[in-house]
């Protein structure tokens, strides 16, 4: 029997973060059930023939020249109370202490007719091989359920490959999540643009075909032809070997405190499969992001090695591409905000470089801030060009409790080539026109 000072079960995201951040200064095993650690994020590319299929998978020495141990199997049940993990294989490690990375799998609703041909949802490698094998067998019609940023992306990777491709969301605008409505217009007039067909406002009732999927049947009625539908509505912790144990589970995942540590000793849990907190509202919230995975594994691995860190919870700063515009939010849309604050949102609108200059694109921000303690509650950027660093600086000022008046000081740099005239900056025009609203 095998045994490892800390033992990792998955090997995402999270359990790579700790094997980097550990070093080897503790001896550690990680359990990966995948034959790949993959960049998941690029996938849809892989779709479009943007990218290579290889390039989206990550070497195995990114773990093992941390000095971690890799141990290709799935683990299927934990005994808690001898620090036992058993695997797939047969085999058992034992630990002194146990982190479960595991991650979480897409969900396909309960309508009739899920169980049909060339219905799937897109998160794994298994997932990509088996698109990527229709796609390229001449697959001429497909629809995507769920307008978040991986729908859009996918749908967006059908259509550049020449499919009748078909965008469902039953939110009455594309990227609710990310989006209030009025950002959301040029997301969704590009889609159309494109030449996508959208269905918002529209809820899937039913799929329909002999032994393949043929049509998509909608609320409204209407029938929606596909020959391959992908669902990308939610997503579900990946815990059915942990059901029957004394750990204890909430509805989005495994209960952790701030420091990841969950009520069993000696046994931490994070990643996708934790339930958690919004860092603004403290309620539990979503969070299921790489971008959330990697920070709760910086601390975990630090704590490990004997540090008190604690992690704050989830903001959801996130971007994504639609046609030639980059979109993204972090922390609370408008709509999302006013079911708990009395809220004060305000606009600007500059361009990505200097407006004389022959190249520069329009860019848009919204700034939504608390009007009782004047803090920004989240941020929103409609740009022609990259959006992640206005997004992470609206991440910052959420994270950090900055009011909006502490915005209207904030120094910033200012060239020909990357930003407005040195006379205004995005974060500071929000903030200008909040204040005045504020005032009266």
């Amino acid at each position: 029997m095998e045994k490892h000072d800390v033992l990792v079960i998955g090997g995402g995201p999270a359990a790579i973060t700790i094997a980097k951040n550990m070093q080897a200064k503790r001896d550690i095993g990680i359990i990966r059930p995948e034959d790949h650690s993959m960049i998941y994020c690029a996938m849809p590319y892989v779709i479009e023939n943007l990218l290579p299929y290889e390039k989206t998978l990550k070497k195995d020495e990114i773990v093992t020249e941390t000095g971690a141990a890799l141990i290709r199997d799935t683990a299927v049940e934990v005994d808690f109370d001898n620090k036992v993990v058993k695997t797939l294989n047969g085999d058992k490690y034992t630990y002194n202490e146990l982190v479960i990375a595991v991650g979480a799998s897409p969900i396909l609703p309960p309508i009739n007719g899920i169980e049909l041909e060339n219905v799937s949802t897109f998160k794994s490698e298994k997932d990509l091989k088996k698109i990527l094998d229709i796609v390229d067998s001449g697959l001429e019609s497909a629809a995507v359920v769920g307008a978040g940023a991986i729908g859009i992306e996918l749908a967006q990777a059908f259509n550049e490959r020449g499919i009748e491709t078909n965008l469902i969301d039953m939110m009455p605008t594309v990227l609710p999540n990310m989006l209030d409505s009025e950002m959301s217009k040029e997301a969704e007039a590009e889609l159309k643009d494109l030449g996508i067909n959208l269905y918002l406002d529209n809820k899937v009732v039913e799929l329909k075909g002999e032994d393949k999927v043929e049509e998509v049947i909608l609320g409204s009625g209407e029938a929606v032809k596909a020959d391959l539908v992908i669902f990308s509505v939610g997503m579900k912790a990946n815990l059915d070997f942990l059901t029957d144990t004394d750990l204890k589970l909430g509805r989005d995942g495994i209960l952790v405190d701030d420091q990841l540590q969950t009520n069993i000793e000696d046994v931490y849990a994070l990643g996708d499969c934790v339930q958690f907190e919004s860092g603004i509202t403290g309620d539990v919230i979503s969070g299921k992001l790489a971008t959330n995975a990697v920070p709760m594994g910086r601390i975990l691995a630090n704590n490990l090695l004997g540090d008190n860190r604690s992690y704050k919870g989830f903001y959801n700063g996130t971007a994504t591409k639609v046609g030639d515009y980059y979109v993204g939010g972090s922390g609370l849309t408008e709509k999302k905000a006013a079911e708990d604050y009395d809220i004060v949102s305000g606009y600007a609108e500059f361009t990505t470089a200097f407006p004389i200059m022959p190249f520069s694109k329009k860019v848009k921000m919204k700034v939504i801030v608390n009007r009782e303690n004047r803090e920004v509650l989240g941020g929103q950027v409609v740009s022609g060009e990259p959006v992640t660093d206005k997004i992470d600086k609206i991440t910052m000022a959420v994270q950090y409790g900055i009011k909006v008046d502490d915005l209207l000081g904030f120094s910033y740099s200012s060239q020909p080539y990357q930003s407005f005239y040195p006379a205004h900056n995005l974060l500071v025009k929000s903030a200008e026109e909040i204040v005045k609203k504020l005032e009266g």
